[in-house]
């Protein structure tokens, strides 16, 4: 299973927490189970998860920053959720250079987002690195 599969599992683990206030891990342990998830996805889902919960306050204050007229709370619950895992790898994370992580969250917010999604998060996170005063694509690429 690829990093993109494990996303994709922490996103609807996320999404059922936050809208249902369900349990992560578990919807997690099912989500391994139907697919029989090889164990380096497992972790890598697992850790994202993890990380978006132990900085959630940091990272939300970070959306709230960057979306300029949007209420966190008003925002589709797949696109906030989207987002937070990106700005986990984006900021948290050293091994997930931040055009992919930008990246993957677009892909993402095709697949499960409505007709906007993925202009949104594209231009909440391209806000993050340009109030960051980084640029996602080195030189050379």
């Amino acid at each position: 299973m690829k990093r993109r599969a494990a996303r994709e599992q922490a996103l609807k683990a996320l999404f059922a927490r936050d809208l249902g206030k369900n349990d992560p891990f578990a919807l997690l342990e099912q989500l391994w189970e139907e697919e029989q998830t090889a164990e380096s996805a497992r972790e890598f889902s697992r850790l994202l998860v993890e990380g978006v919960l132990f900085k959630q306050g940091a990272i939300d204050r970070i959306i709230r920053q960057n979306a300029k007229e949007w209420n966190l709370e008003r925002m589709a619950a797949v696109d906030r959720n989207i987002m937070r895992i990106a700005l986990f790898e984006m900021l948290f994370s050293s091994n997930v250079p931040k055009a992919v992580a930008i990246n993957e969250a677009v892909e993402l917010a095709k697949k499960y987002g409505g007709d906007e999604s993925a202009r949104f998060v594209n231009g909440i996170l391209g806000s993050v690195i340009k109030n960051s005063g980084e640029d996602p694509v080195p030189e050379g690429r």
